[in-house]
């Protein structure tokens, strides 16, 4: 029942031979590239930004990290247990972006972008976290589009980024200040020349 609906779900979402060349392009640039805007993003929250808010802003990241390993360790878990054809690897539909006929859930792609929302949804700002939910959707609909995912590889993404997330709060929770300290050390390390420079925040 939920394989029919699955398959059910994708042909309606994939593109076919009849769609125009602008839609397949905008859809490439939105499921290989457009995820690159996160950890960008992730990382500028902290090296840059007010003096008042830095460590908000660097718990967030950090969380974010330890949220991001926990996902995709069990999205990689998952695809070893349950490993799942991609639609074309059945001959289903038609497929537009070139990918290797590994498992397919649940997507790594859905996976990292929805952790990356759901992380500024849960630790930081609800219009940003919404903008990045709305762009980790946007990335899981191009990547059903372009023919290489099913629609339930981005429902499991988006689950294993809530558990990714739920174990990132439990260790932040018993190691949060710890982690702060290590990491804030190591980064003052390893960026002392740019620290002192003034070219990042310290």
């Amino acid at each position: 029942m939920l394989e029919t609906l699955n398959r059910h779900w994708f042909l309606l979402v994939n593109a076919t031979p009849a769609s125009s060349d602008w839609q397949i392009d905008t859809a490439k640039y939105i499921a290989r590239d457009l995820i690159y805007i996160m950890p960008v993003l992730v990382a500028m929250m902290w090296l840059w930004g007010s003096h008042q808010r830095t460590n908000e802003r660097r718990h967030m990241v950090i969380k974010t990290a330890l949220a991001l390993a926990a996902s995709l360790t069990i999205s990689w878990l998952m695809g070893l247990l349950l490993p799942h054809p991609r639609p074309f690897a059945v001959g289903l539909g038609y497929n537009f972006l070139q990918h290797t006929p590994d498992s397919s859930f649940p997507s790594n792609h859905g996976t990292t972008s929805f952790t990356f929302a759901l992380a500024f949804l849960f630790w930081y700002r609800l219009l940003p976290g919404a903008l990045l939910f709305i762009t980790a959707c946007a990335i899981a609909w191009a990547r059903v589009y372009l023919g290489v995912h099913w629609p339930l590889d981005m429902v499991g993404g988006l689950l294993t980024a809530l558990c990714g997330c739920l174990i990132a709060q439990l260790i932040w929770n018993y190691q949060g200040r710890h982690l702060h300290l290590a990491l804030s050390r190591l980064y003052r390390l390893c960026f002392a020349v740019p620290i002192r420079k003034g070219w990042v925040r310290d």
